[in-house]
């Protein structure tokens, strides 16, 4: 893998946002897609130093790592420090399949009062606290690209998607703030 501090990010020098919602690309972090059996999650689990998810729309953190329930045997990880994930992995004496999709993925940092307003502006979701509590995520649709949402605080959301659709999912973010500043 190459190194993140040495590698250009998509949205490197990207800003906007609104008086009501801030747009910040995500720090650098290695993500990992990983494929497993119900009986297998346990070791998994212990490998990575967090207890993978078993519900919808549900996520687990420990330090800086975040696993992300995509379906009944698929999660998204992803680590903001010293990664790591796939050697985590490979200790693990589970059957499972693991992708490392740190080069395919970026994300931003949607926060303020309007970040779920803004997410709105492309995501069908239904962003309330009581419907998307902080923890929740989702694979969705933002505009016309699959994203992954996480509520990560009480007016902060994560996106993460392929860094091929950097420009548009930014553009139609900034969009979407200065609507929700209205």
């Amino acid at each position: 893998m190459v190194e993140f501090a040495t590698r250009t990010l998509p949205l490197s020098g990207f800003h906007g946002g609104s008086s009501v919602a801030s747009l910040t690309p995500a720090a650098p972090a290695q993500r990992v897609s990983l494929r497993a059996r119900p009986e297998d999650v346990a070791a998994l689990s212990a490998a990575l130093g967090l207890p993978l998810p078993t519900s919808a729309k549900t996520s687990a953190s420990a330090g800086q790592r975040t696993a992300l329930w995509l379906g009944p045997d698929e999660w998204l990880v992803i680590d903001e420090g010293e990664g790591g994930l796939m050697a985590a992995l490979e200790t693990s004496g589970a059957l499972h399949a693991a992708t490392d999709v740190s080069h395919r993925n970026t994300a931003v940092v949607i926060s303020g009062p309007g970040a779920s307003k803004t997410l709105n502006g492309g995501c069908p979701l239904d962003l309330s606290r009581k419907a998307f509590p902080v923890g929740a995520c989702a694979r969705t649709l933002f505009g016309k690209i699959e994203v992954v949402v996480l509520r990560t605080g009480e007016t902060e959301f994560r996106m993460e998607f392929w860094r091929s659709f950097s420009d548009y999912a930014f553009g139609l973010l900034a969009e979407a703030a200065e609507d929700a500043a209205i």
